[in-house]
């Protein structure tokens, strides 16, 4: 079902989502002017400030057209997490139904959508400074590769997905290994039981495989186009590397280690194509295991736009005229 039961005064909230590229945005800007609504991104790479062609971020004539929360407020070389996530969309949820509007969570980041809905299972979200410091240190004296050696031996699940220099997410994964002795890629695959928060009206954009990964392809060629190289650089000189969660976002990694000559840039461009497209199977595997939400075929019609309003204006149960 796509909209869940209503208890007392609940906000009600839509939620857009679905594999990169699939079209997500186009459609939120048309909703938020049909329903009155304001966006709030739901992708954790959007959230960086200087980080736009390769995050595929709206644009100011399209943020324009819409109100756009949570984008392009976070330095890339800071840190921020699923917790920070459902803290801040909250915040903004309640704010912007309190106008009357209605909240459309928008972005294909899996893990911040089922943080907002369910919360965090006990212990994901949990911190310590001092050995966050105390790893750090390790990793300066005994090398990047130690540290990840060690989340191999907790973890190797979230190990084989994180290279060796990315020792933000290393550290991470030892330091909530330490605090609640659990894999943090086990806490990621549990969902909070109870009452949803909100009334949710959840969908699931998707196109057929070999149109989503020509539209990935074609993507990555318009970035290459528009400058993708250029914004990683300028990232690069500003102290951006591997180590900060930002550079391995899909396109900064390829591209950081073409800049640092370990691959040429045919190359380069090619991986971020593969990366991406693999990317987007994990997503749909992702959507399909976490969220009893609407699945919606996207075509590129003129009626396509008008029929999901339709349809989410009576799962809502009572449209939102603008």
């Amino acid at each position: 079902m796509p909209v869940n039961q209503e208890v007392g005064d609940i906000s009600k909230i839509v939620v857009i989502t679905g594999p990169t590229a699939v079209g997500k945005t186009d459609l939120a800007i048309y909703l938020a002017r049909q329903l009155k609504g304001e966006i709030i991104s739901a992708d954790s790479m959007q959230i960086y400030r200087g980080m736009d062609i390769g995050t595929a971020k709206p644009t100011p004539v399209e943020r324009k057209k819409a109100p756009h929360h949570l984008i392009d407020f976070i330095d890339p070389r800071e840190t921020y997490s699923a917790g920070d996530f459902q803290r801040d969309a909250r915040e903004r949820i309640e704010k912007i139904s309190s106008k009357k509007n209605l909240p459309l969570v928008v972005g294909g980041t899996g893990l911040y959508i089922q943080a907002l809905l369910y919360g965090l299972p006990a212990g994901f979200d949990k911190k310590d400074p001092n050995l966050r410091h105390e790893l750090r240190e390790i990793a300066a004296k005994e090398g990047r590769e130690f540290l990840h050696k060690k989340l191999r031996q907790c973890d190797p699940e979230l190990a084989s997905r994180i290279h060796p220099n990315d020792i933000q997410r290393v550290i991470r994964g030892l330091e909530v290994f330490k605090l609640t002795g659990r894999p943090l890629s086990e806490l990621q695959k549990e969902n909070q039981s109870g009452e949803l928060p909100y009334r949710v009206g959840g969908y699931v954009l998707n196109r057929p495989r070999e149109e989503l990964y020509q539209r990935i392809d074609w993507r990555v060629e318009k970035m290459i186009e528009e400058g993708l190289e250029e914004e990683v650089r300028g990232l690069v000189n500003k102290g951006c590397n591997l180590g900060h969660t930002a550079m391995q976002g899909l396109g900064y990694r390829e591209l950081y280690l073409y800049l640092q000559g370990e691959l040429n840039r045919d190359e380069a461009v090619q991986l971020i194509k593969r990366n991406t497209r693999r990317y987007a199977k994990r997503q749909l595997t992702w959507f399909k295991n976490k969220f009893d939400f609407s699945w919606i075929r996207v075509e590129d019609s003129e009626e396509f736009f008008p029929g999901v309003l339709e349809r989410i204006r009576n799962d809502l149960g009572e449209g939102r005229k603008s």
